[in-house]
């Protein structure tokens, strides 16, 4: 599961349709809807604020905003708290997150879709997911970062 902090633009089709699927895998888990991924660290930073079924409601509208965008039709019907009208609250992600992800991004856009790679390659700083805020400091805790890429 990766729910990306990048402002969704910079993911490929392949990457938007699977953020959008795990993305409700993750509203179903902090729902109390199934059994796997309860444990999964991603969820951890949507657990930590007042209201995790609103907060992923919140990122799943900004993946289907990417989604109008780009023509396509993402079923908002199956979020179950959609955002609310007004100031939206922001969840908070480290620079070094943002720099992790980037960099991972990068990697998996190399060879699926260089012109994204390209575009994401060319933002310093990249633009966040619209529920983001970037704040000081490493890469998150609850990040599993794979052998050499810690940065």
């Amino acid at each position: 599961m990766r729910l990306w902090s990048l402002h969704p633009q910079y993911l490929d089709t392949k990457g938007l349709l699977a953020c959008w699927r795990e993305t409700l895998l993750a509203q179903k888990v902090l729902d109390g809807k199934t059994t796997g991924y309860r444990n999964h660290p991603q969820l951890q930073r949507f657990r930590a604020t007042e209201d995790p079924l609103a907060a992923v409601g919140n990122y799943l509208e900004g993946i289907a905003l990417e989604a109008d965008a780009r023509g396509y039709n993402f079923n908002r019907a199956l979020v179950l708290r959609p955002p609310a009208r007004g100031p939206i609250r922001l969840l908070t992600v480290t620079a070094g997150q943002v720099g992790y992800e980037r960099e991972h991004l990068l990697g998996k856009l190399a060879v699926r879709d260089p012109d994204r790679q390209a575009l994401l390659a060319a933002a310093d700083p990249p633009r966040l997911h619209p529920a983001f805020g970037a704040v000081p400091g490493d890469i998150e805790s609850w990040e599993r970062p794979e052998a050499g890429r810690r940065s």
